[in-house]
């Protein structure tokens, strides 16, 4: 399974081109219909918006390559920007905030992997099942409401910036950093590949791919909860609807970038060429004053173009 990670970043090329295409035809479309789409501040807005979906893509993609699935990502992050805001508000600490937001989200994911490896729920049943739990949750936490009045050193986040960039680009930036370093050049890494694509060879090697799995879920579930800080200082509050339908968002991503959903074959840049051409046609859609129903239904329709134009690839 290293062999694979070696062969993903030694050819690259070869993953590149059917999101690129699109992400580059996507970029000279809206450029010419939707006006100011090219200039530095939208093109930065594009990237500032993108950061959230980036920190759910990135572990969506280990998910998927375990031959796995989580729908309740959305949710999740939804929960844990509620947490973060309860608790910021009440304890006057961005600190205290992010670590309520992180317990949350690392136990639904810990919980999911659990119904997947321990009781074999398929992951779509298992993850659509705690999609509800966190749902549900939200709304009775918030009694429905929105909950404002967070601290400044929460909603700061979003609008500061590190040596002139916006500090969710570089949260994004590291997040990447790190999952590139996890994915590649550690034995989780190997493990993650052999999840999908060989479980026997973890048996034999005396590993036990269940805890595995498990671990991939909890990071994954862990990642909504670091990104539920950044929901809450982009809304400036908690809203119990505030991430549903993200998790459609970063299957999508993970799909455009060229991640399989079998044989633990996954590349994490086409995940983040993924997002960004996902931000690019949500920003210019708005810039044309489409609804949000259309930008829904064009999302789908990015996912099926590129996958077409791999497969066109694939044959020739």
């Amino acid at each position: 399974m290293r062999e694979a990670a070696i062969v993903s970043q030694a050819n690259p090329l070869q993953r590149i081109p059917g999101v690129a295409i699109v992400l580059g035809a996507l970029i000279v479309l809206f450029g010419a219909i939707a006006p100011g789409f090219l200039s530095p501040a939208n093109l930065s807005n594009v990237l500032v918006q993108s950061t959230i979906l980036t920190m759910l893509a990135l572990p969506m993609t280990l998910i998927i390559m375990t031959e796995g699935l989580d729908l309740s990502m959305g949710a999740v992050l939804t929960l844990t920007s509620l947490c973060v805001a309860i608790v910021s508000l009440a304890t006057k600490s961005m600190l205290l905030g992010l670590g309520a937001g992180v317990l949350v989200g690392a136990a639904f994911g810990t919980v999911n992997g659990w119904l997947v490896a321990i009781l074999g729920i398929p992951p779509f049943v298992a993850t659509l099942g705690t999609l509800g739990m966190a749902q549900g949750l939200s709304l009775i936490v918030s009694d429905g409401q929105s909950v404002v009045g967070i601290p400044h050193s929460v909603r700061d986040i979003y609008s500061a910036t590190l040596a002139g960039v916006p500090v969710p680009i570089v949260i994004a930036l590291v997040t990447y950093a790190f999952f590139h370093a996890l994915l590649y050049h550690t034995r989780f890494g190997s493990y993650v590949f052999a999840l999908g694509g060989n479980r026997e060879a973890l048996r034999y090697a005396g590993l036990s791919p269940n805890k595995l799995l498990i671990a991939v879920y909890a990071l994954g579930g862990t990642m909504a909860g670091i990104a539920g800080l950044l929901m809450t200082a982009r809304m400036n509050s908690g809203h119990p609807t505030a991430g549903l339908g993200l998790e459609f968002d970063a299957i999508a991503a993970v799909a455009v970038g060229g991640t399989s959903f079998e044989r633990g074959n996954g590349w994490l840049l086409g995940t983040l060429l993924g997002v960004i051409s996902v931000g690019v046609l949500r920003n210019g859609l708005n810039l044309i004053s489409l609804p949000s129903s259309v930008q829904v239904a064009s999302v789908g329709v990015l996912v099926i173009v590129a996958l077409f134009l791999d497969g066109l690839r694939s044959r020739a």
